[in-house]
């Protein structure tokens, strides 16, 4: 007769909470206090700090309280070291996001001054007024992702010296992509670059100006331009 083996029963593990911790990093050269004001002026704790009390109005209930400070921390070095990295995706979302967010507030907006138009001038007014700053600064953050995208051309101008005195000025177009990345110019290093291919500035005396020599002859008189 075999006898049923009782299964132990595992532990509950507790729910995981919300991370409160915060973690400084100490060298070997650096001060307590000076470590610990490093890890507080770091922009993802103080931005973790504002996040925490901002979301903590709007989703307070939803999150349960699992959401904490380390958290927020945590979250915002991931993005941060990602923008350092030279990744746009968040960027393009963020500002996609913000742009579609300021037009909702310009119609919303247009929409409040049109039910005023004909009776009520002074909030007419009003609403329109905010109503073109917030199509304005939606326009701005649209042009700002743009130009995050779009190349960029920069003109760097080399000027070579030869034998004279004579100039030879030779200009180069780098087109930079947006992004980390910079869009290839050509795969023709500058040195390799020749300078009597440009034609040379004009100049009127290949020697130089002399250097003037003091002669014999003195100044004329000039008239007493004074009459009496």
């Amino acid at each position: 007769m075999t006898r049923a083996k009782a299964a132990k029963a595992k532990p509950a593990q507790p729910a995981p909470g919300p991370n409160n911790t915060f973690q400084v990093t100490q060298t070997a050269t650096e001060d307590p206090g000076f470590a610990m004001a490093r890890a507080i002026l770091a922009p993802d704790f103080r931005h973790a700090v504002t996040a925490s009390q901002v979301n903590k109005a709007k989703f307070g209930e939803m999150s349960g309280g699992a959401v904490g400070l380390g958290d927020y921390a945590e979250a915002i070095r991931v993005k941060g070291n990602q923008a350092a990295k030279g990744e746009l995706e968040f960027v393009s979302r963020m500002l996609a996001a913000q742009a579609v967010t300021l037009d909702n507030v310009f119609t919303e907006l247009a929409r409040r001054m049109a039910l005023n138009m004909g009776e009520h001038l002074n909030a007419t007014d009003i609403y329109a007024r905010h109503a073109m700053k917030a199509q304005a600064q939606s326009r701005a953050t649209l042009e700002a992702l743009a130009k995050l995208h779009q190349p960029r051309e920069q003109t760097v101008r080399h000027v070579h010296v030869g034998q004279g005195g004579q100039a030879v000025v030779a200009d180069e177009f780098h087109h930079h992509a947006g992004g980390a990345e910079n869009g290839k110019s050509n795969d023709q290093s500058h040195a390799a670059r020749d300078p009597g291919a440009v034609p040379a500035l004009p100049c009127p005396d290949p020697l130089g100006d002399a250097v003037p020599i003091p002669g014999g002859a003195r100044e004329a008189t000039l008239q007493d331009a004074r009459r009496d």
